[in-house]
């Protein structure tokens, strides 16, 4: 007894090992594998517009063709819907399939991949071949195209350094007959960096700590290169422990750097990153040598960098500045030569006390420990009596005594 499907038709045993995806494969033929550029078959023109038209395919997909390539040497219709014509696959991605009239110049696949990719705005690689006059020349799809110097980079330092390396490029003017063919890497390097930018803008805050690249300098400080085309600037003063005149002194090109984001803002529609080395606390650091060369006790020849009303800061390394108080001369015998010092001038200091954590240090002044003999006087004298017959604990009552004395008189 046979079986019977859902719609009541009869089921061989042999379809019952064939499952639905196994059918449709059959259903197609295996024809679908076959629609690949370069692939010629016959097409029935199924309909035709203004300026494409639609034609059959062995596959279950229809394809596009030109409404030019269905014209005669006038300009003239030359086919009608329901017509057949050899044509060649040019493109197929993105769900759709192109083709063109077989035997046609312009079935060439390279120049009609070409001409997507300027229309759709969609990059091509290319590979640099040579220097020219005004720019590069590059070779895409087996086509010579030009890519003028300012289209090439931000900034070309080293022309020849371009050259046999590959790239993607944006075709910014193109000619059917593959004569004209200009095109721009730099154009691409915008669009994404925008995209790029606006992914930092969203991803990144104030505060947070980074890999870059140093691109390139300028008097006023480093460009780093964040990712992706981002650049942040860290201005000169961020980038030494001490004071340099040049960024170069500190950093070098393509070197790799650990960066603190200072501050992120969209001004006018552009994306401004400020940067700082120093803060980032990187392999440079200087404070990281502090628990090693800096310890509590140990002296250091130290060099005025500023001095306030509460103390000196001192220099006691590139990037290390520790504070001493005024009160750790005032009562010396040396407080009127500190109370003169002036930036620039050095002299001995000892560390007192480093708190790492907040990168702060407490200088001293070396032999001048705090004197504590009064301690040991006030411990003797409140055994034996103080003289006239006063003991230590008795100096209250005494202050008090003179006080009264001075109020009866």
């Amino acid at each position: 007894m046979s079986k019977k499907d859902v719609f009541g038709d009869d089921v061989s045993s042999n379809n019952k090992s064939q499952d639905f995806a196994s059918m449709f494969e059959d259903s197609l033929g295996g024809v679908g594998k076959k629609m690949s550029v370069g692939f010629a078959y016959t097409a029935e023109i199924l309909s035709i517009s203004k300026e494409e038209a639609f034609v059959s395919t062995p596959s279950h997909q229809d394809a596009m063709i030109l409404r030019n390539d269905l014209l005669d040497e006038n300009k003239e219709l030359k086919y009608k819907v329901g017509d057949k014509l050899d044509v060649v696959v040019v493109a197929n991605r993105g769900g759709e399939i192109r083709v063109s009239r077989a035997g046609m110049k312009k079935s060439n696949p390279d120049m009609d991949s070409l001409e997507d990719a300027h229309d759709m705005e969609l990059p091509v690689e290319g590979r640099v071949l040579e220097v020219c006059n005004g720019g590069f020349r590059v070779s895409i799809h087996n086509k010579t195209a030009f890519c003028p110097l300012s289209q090439m980079d931000y900034k070309v330092t080293d022309q020849q350094a371009y050259i046999n390396k590959k790239f993607d490029f944006l075709i910014t003017q193109f000619d059917p007959r593959g004569r004209n063919l200009v095109v721009s890497r730099r154009k691409l390097l915008d669009l994404q960096k925008a995209e790029n930018e606006g992914s930092f803008l969203a991803n990144t805050k104030a505060g947070d700590i980074l890999n870059g690249t140093v691109k390139r300098f300028e008097k006023f400080g480093a460009f780093i290169e964040l990712g992706g085309g981002v650049e942040g600037l860290c201005h000169i003063s961020e980038i030494g422990w001490s004071r340099i005149q040049d960024p170069s002194e500190v950093l070098s090109l393509n070197q790799t750097v650990q960066v603190k984001v200072l501050k992120v803002e969209d001004v006018d529609g552009r994306v401004k990153i400020s940067l700082s080395v120093k803060q980032a606390g990187g392999e440079g650091d200087p404070w990281n040598m502090v628990p090693e060369k800096f310890k509590v006790g140990s002296v250091h020849t130290g060099i005025v960098e500023k001095k306030e009303q509460y103390g000196l800061f001192v220099q006691i390394a590139p990037g290390i500045t520790g504070l001493l108080p005024r009160a750790k001369w005032r009562d010396s015998t040396e407080a009127a030569a500190f109370e003169n010092k002036k930036k620039g001038d050095t002299f001995p200091v000892q560390i007192d006390e480093v708190l790492f954590e907040l990168k702060r240090i407490s200088l001293g002044i070396p032999g001048l420990a705090e004197d504590h003999s009064w301690r040991d006087h006030s411990s003797a004298t409140s055994q034996k009596g103080a003289p006239g017959g006063f003991t230590t604990n008795k100096f209250g009552n005494l202050a008090s005594l003179m006080q009264k004395n001075g109020n009866k008189k």
